[in-house]
C-alpha cells in the first residue's frame, strides 16, 4: 500500500536541477486613510496630534496599560512607556522621538498580517517590503526618514529596521518599535 504521507504527486527535481527560489508576493502599498477602518484612522489621527504638539505627556493615554499596552523599545529597566521613549530621543523632552513618530506616520502603510490574530496596518510601508524591491520614488520616501548610511546598513542587516508602528483594525496601538 502506498505510504499516505508521502506525496506522490510532487514534482521531484533531479540533482542537477535547482529548486525556483519562494516568490515574494507583491506588498500593496496603502496611502488613503479614508479606505481603512475608522478605529485605525481615528488612532492614527489621535497619534500626529499627540506628535504634532511637541508634548510627550499627550501620547501617554494611546499608549494603552497593562496587557493592552503599546508595545515600544524600550531601554533595560524601563517600565513606563513615556520614559522610554525620551530615552530613545536625542534631547531630554522627547522632541526628537515625536518627530521621527511623526515622520514615520507621514509615510505610506500596509495592512500586514492579514487574516492573523497579528493583522495590523504598519507605517512605514518599507517594514514589510523587501528593501531590494524599492522603486527609486520608494527610496526617496524611506530617505526622508533614514540616511543613506543607516540604508546600506539596512541591506547588510536584510531588512528596515528603523522605527515603525502598528496600529489593530480594531484602532488600539499595538507597537512603535525599532529593530528588526
Amino acid at each position: 500500500m502506498p505510504d499516505p504521507l508521502v506525496d506522490r504527486t510532487a514534482v521531484e527535481l533531479k540533482d542537477d536541477e535547482i529548486a525556483a527560489p519562494d516568490v515574494v508576493e507583491p506588498v500593496e502599498v496603502l496611502t488613503d486613510v479614508s479606505k481603512i477602518p475608522v478605529p485605525v484612522a481615528r488612532m492614527r489621527e489621535l497619534i500626529v496630534e499627540a506628535a504634532a504638539s511637541g508634548d510627550i505627556e499627550r501620547l501617554r493615554p494611546l499608549l494603552g496599560k497593562g496587557p493592552t499596552q503599546t508595545q515600544v523599545t524600550a531601554t533595560a529597566g524601563e517600565d513606563d512607556p513615556i520614559a522610554a521613549l525620551k530615552s530613545l530621543s536625542g534631547d531630554q523632552d522627547g522632541i526628537e522621538i515625536l518627530a521621527i513618530l511623526l515622520d514615520v506616520m507621514s509615510t505610506g502603510f500596509v495592512l500586514a498580517d492579514k487574516g492573523t490574530p497579528e493583522e495590523a496596518y504598519v507605517w512605514p510601508y518599507f517594514a514589510e517590503k523587501p528593501l531590494s524591491s524599492l522603486t527609486a520614488p520608494e527610496k526617496v520616501d524611506l530617505f526622508r526618514l533614514v540616511t543613506a548610511g543607516d540604508f546600506a546598513g539596512m541591506e547588510e542587516f536584510g531588512t528596515y529596521n528603523f522605527y515603525r508602528v502598528g496600529i489593530t483594525p480594531d484602532g488600539k496601538w499595538k507597537f512603535f518599535v525599532a529593530g528588526d
